[in-house]
């Protein structure tokens, strides 16, 4: 599994602990129409129990321990060996460095157990029920320096149910996030195909240039 697949976006997905979301994506790169492929899967603790399941799964692991000095360095020169294209989050949980953000700006992707901006941070299914509110969800975001503040790529909505407490709804919500995260994924690496994508972009672009007018343009 670890070998390379041409035409494919190249995948390094880093996690914390039992990895469901990693394995939700692990099992959707093996679907035919698939645009990505998970080229390692590495992460802050070295026995973390999704490792164990990625190498089960004849993925490629990394197992790496945290070092505050040295950690993303390595990263960095893992992520090159394996020729890496975009990073998934999954349960990932240590902040990122401003600087390792910024070298893969628009290629870090992360997926949040709330609908943001609502409830960035930790304990959000907590958070929800003390607000009272009647729906929650999940989203995949853009990474940026700032915690869970990226652009929004794709949300799913939830409802809370009468008696839920933080872990029954916690529950939902996951089974919510592995079915988004492949979902989105697959769109997010296949973006520049798509003619609105590309609309928004030239006319991103058209309207930073002086010289230019944008009109934007009709319908296919």
């Amino acid at each position: 599994m670890g070998d390379h697949v041409p035409n494919k976006t190249r995948i390094a997905i880093l996690i914390s602990g039992r990895g469901s979301n990693m394995a939700a994506l692990i099992y959707a790169s093996r679907a035919a129409h698939c645009p990505y492929e998970i080229a390692i899967v590495t992460g802050d603790r070295s026995d973390a129990l999704g490792l164990d399941l990625a190498a089960a799964e004849a993925v490629t692991v990394e197992r790496l321990t945290y070092d505050k000095a040295t950690y993303f360095e390595k990263l960095e020169e893992l992520f090159s060996d394996h020729a890496i294209d975009v990073i998934a989050l999954a349960g990932f949980m240590r902040i990122l460095p401003a600087d390792f953000v910024a070298r893969w700006a628009g290629r870090i992707v992360n997926i949040h157990p709330s609908l943001l901006p609502r409830h960035r941070g930790l304990a959000t299914h907590a958070a929800v029920l003390a607000a009272g509110e009647t729906t929650t969800g999940c989203t995949v975001h853009l990474v940026t320096a700032t915690l869970d503040d990226g652009p929004i790529l794709g949300q799913v909505e939830v409802a809370v149910l009468p008696g839920d407490d933080a872990s029954s709804l916690a529950e939902r919500v996951l089974i919510a996030e592995h079915q988004l995260y492949p979902r989105i994924l697959a769109d997010f690496v296949t973006r520049e195909r798509n003619p609105e994508w590309i609309r928004e972009k030239v006319g991103s672009l058209a309207q930073t240039t002086s010289e230019v007018r944008f009109r934007p343009i009709a319908g296919p």
